[in-house]
């Protein structure tokens, strides 16, 4: 693109710590026992309260998506004879609510053959932090356009070109600890949400008034 006098190209780019919107844990059933339908049964019934739990702890509950979901025959190490059947189903759920998060990783934990693996934090797609964070790169760009114009003693007078360079957002985990009274109650889930990292850049070229370099 043809231009007319001198021109400043410069990076804009800002980095925010913001509250983490979603939680997501995974619940994992397994069941064992020799017999294939017999496993399949156990496997489907524990399954099925585990999905009676999270019905009842809505609308803390954001969502949930069926993960995998194996069955496979346990053999001797000499043959390929069957002495046993193995399955699991795993359900990955997505939490709002982060006051209810740890009683229902506990009570989730706490079921029969179930394992729960997590809470991973994130923003969501469509979060406001997203935007706000490239409105802000978009304005340190032209401020560092201006200061510079400043410095030549001259202006900024148009925007060329703009390019979005920005990396996203990094997901943060979480630190959780298993806090036991003295008496060995049950325990209590204690978890920090982690702050989530936006950063936005922007690459911008202006075009701007005729330096005064006397």
């Amino acid at each position: 693109m043809a231009t007319n006098g001198p021109v400043v190209q410069v990076r804009g780019e800002v980095t925010r710590e913001v509250p983490p919107e979603l939680a997501r844990f995974a619940v994992t059933v397994t069941a064992r026992g020799r017999d294939r339908e017999a496993t399949l049964t156990q496997l489907a019934e524990r399954a099925a309260a585990v999905r009676v739990l999270l019905d009842g702890s809505e609308p803390a509950v954001d969502g949930r998506e069926a993960g995998d979901l194996w069955v496979r025959p346990q053999t001797k190490r000499s043959g390929e004879r069957v002495v046993g059947w193995l399955g699991s189903v795993t359900t990955t759920v997505t939490v709002t609510d982060f006051t209810a998060l740890g009683e229902l990783m506990l009570r989730l934990a706490d079921q029969d053959q179930v394992s729960v693996a997590g809470p991973w934090w994130s923003l969501r797609p469509d979060s406001p932090a997203h935007r706000e964070a490239r409105h802000a790169a978009i304005g340190d760009a032209l401020l560092r356009a201006r200061e510079y114009a400043e410095a030549l003693g001259a202006r900024v007078t148009a925007l060329i070109e703009l390019a979005d360079t920005g990396p996203g957002d990094r997901p943060m985990f979480a630190r959780a600890g298993f806090d036991v009274g003295a008496g060995g109650g049950v325990p209590e889930l204690e978890l920090d949400p982690q702050p989530q990292t936006v950063q936005a850049a922007v690459q911008a070229r202006f075009t701007i008034s005729d330096p005064v370099l006397g």
